[in-house]
């Protein structure tokens, strides 16, 4: 187990390295937008495509598949209003940290000069409906943390963040005498530990 929590400790920091990154990236950007706007701007408005020359090059069957695609509106703001009311009556009896819906919702794509209406409008479908899946996947991580902590005998692909320090299929002994303290956890900090490392706590 020491491996495998070496393994994760080094994955969390990668992750933290990689937002550094981002952020700086992101700072970066907005120095050079603040020192270059006028010229940025004018050089990002080169590569905008008007709306008539954009529709003229769509194919027909793509434009013909836009009504179904644009149908995910429904389901997702269903889906949105289901995990927001859900987390909102059940997490605070479970004590389980609420998930911030502002984190996964992000909207910033609409301010590049270099799209048209059509495409800043199917960045805003994206983004929201790639914000409600990650948003709706980590309330449904921190339930099975608190409900079902237990891996599965086969390998799942792309697995959440939480579910490498579940315990192992099987082990009984563990879950019974660990699952408690698990749940525990979402009081103490965000990253749960695994139970290897909670004993060492101990």
């Amino acid at each position: 187990m020491k491996q495998l929590d070496d393994l994760l400790t080094r994955i969390q920091a990668l992750q933290e390295e990689l937002e550094t990154l981002y952020r700086e990236h992101r700072e970066d950007l907005a120095r050079r937008r603040l020192e270059l706007a006028d010229n940025f701007l004018r050089h990002q408005r080169r590569y905008k495509i008007g709306l008539f020359s954009y529709l003229r090059r769509t194919r027909l069957l793509v434009a013909l598949t836009a009504p179904v695609v644009y149908l995910g509106w429904i389901p997702f703001v269903l889906m949105d209003l289901f995990v927001t009311t859900y987390q909102a009556i059940c997490f605070p009896v479970y004590r389980i940290r609420k998930v911030r819906r502002s984190d996964y919702m992000v909207f910033d794509r609409s301010e590049l000069p270099y799209l048209n209406l059509i495409e800043k409008f199917n960045c805003l479908y994206c983004s929201y409906g790639n914000g409600v899946a990650a948003y709706t996947r980590e309330v449904a991580a921190r339930t099975e943390q608190y409900w079902c902590p237990i891996k599965h005998a086969r390998r799942i692909h792309q697995a959440h963040g939480r579910y490498p320090h579940f315990f192992d299929y099987g082990d009984g002994e563990a879950f019974r005498a660990g699952l408690e303290r698990l749940r525990r956890q979402y009081e103490q900090d965000e990253a749960p530990k695994t139970e290897h490392t909670a004993r060492k706590a101990d």
